[in-house]
């Protein structure tokens, strides 16, 4: 199994930055790629971005040139990097696994609080 524990969130003023950071643990060598969602009050969970294995990345529209993940697979991490950020960027924000070697095979972290000012 795979454990993962998101930290960084925090709150921030209108053009601020944060990163955020999902540390996974366990069998970490059957994680296929890693995401982040994000869900704001009364809303459903959205995709944010995904990064593969192999390195490869997606974004959703609102967040392009702003937002950037990346991995440090020596330290069994994925960061979201969140710049210029805006009042609507306000959620909790989750990471997510695919562990194909596991059922289920969606594995979700416990959140984190991003807050953004205006």
């Amino acid at each position: 199994q795979v454990q993962l524990v998101e930290s960084g969130g925090a709150t921030v003023q209108t053009g601020g930055s944060l990163r955020l950071s999902c540390v996974a643990s366990g069998d970490t060598n059957c994680i296929s790629s890693t995401s982040w969602y994000r869900q704001a009050p009364g809303k459903e969970r959205t995709l944010v971005t995904g990064i593969t294995s192999g390195g490869s990345t997606v974004y959703t529209d609102s967040v392009k040139g702003r937002f950037t993940v990346s991995s440090d697979n020596a330290k069994n991490t994925v960061y979201l990097q969140m710049n210029s950020l805006r009042p609507e960027d306000t959620a909790v924000y989750y990471c997510s696994v695919i562990y194909p070697c596991g059922d289920p095979d969606i594995l979700w972290g416990q959140g984190t609080q991003v807050t953004v000012s205006s």
